[in-house]
């Protein structure tokens, strides 16, 4: 009987042996995940595109809207640190937004919003019901908070971001608030990855 256990241990130490080191990913790892899979809207220059269309890069896809106070330009605000701190391999990742305002955000405005950051940062305007399906696909939560005047509202929206490799599977989800070094750190993994 212990024979039998000891060469049951060998042939799983064995199995582990042949399998691919994991990645030491500081974000959270949700490779295999059966959401936010993917999605075929407008973006802000009026083309319909697919997400799997940035195939090739490292994405960073996130929810938000251009009036939001904090969390959307600082999300931005760290991609572009990223790419910057990646040096000539920044041109491999892909950030793209999704308003959760289509009503505000038009493509003029979209266009404006991620020109202040990166020209080749991407935003789409979905219609109300193709936000409604995208986000539940993505597990995102939106809500119109009213203001003090009908144009003068906020919009509650999930804060966090959602990374896929150059394959585009989805890979890591990041919460707002984590700053931009563990992101850092998993691109760099995710494109040393990257099939040559």
């Amino acid at each position: 009987m212990k024979r039998r256990l000891a060469l049951s241990a060998l042939a799983l130490l064995g199995l582990a042996a042949c399998q691919p080191d994991k990645p030491n990913f500081k974000l959270i790892d949700v490779t295999g995940a059966n959401y936010a899979r993917d999605f075929t809207l407008t973006d802000m220059n009026g083309q319909s595109r697919a997400l799997s269309s940035y195939k090739g890069k490292v994405t960073v896809v996130f929810f938000g809207y251009t009036q939001c106070p904090d969390v959307c330009p600082t999300t931005l605000s760290e991609i572009v640190q990223i790419k910057q701190a990646l040096g000539a391999d920044g041109e491999k990742i892909q950030a793209v937004f999704v308003t959760v305002d289509p009503a505000r955000d038009t493509p003029e405005v979209l266009r404006a919003y991620m020109g202040n950051f990166d020209p080749s940062f991407i935003a789409f305007v979905p219609t109300p019901e193709e936000l409604e399906r995208v986000a539940r696909e993505f597990k995102i939560f939106y809500r119109k908070a009213e203001g003090k005047t009908p144009t003068s509202y906020t919009m509650e929206h999930s804060a966090g971001a959602y990374v896929y490799d150059t394959q585009g599977q989805l890979r890591l989800y990041t919460r707002y608030g984590a700053g931009p070094e563990p992101l850092l750190h998993d691109v760099r993994l995710l494109l040393k990855a990257t099939p040559r």
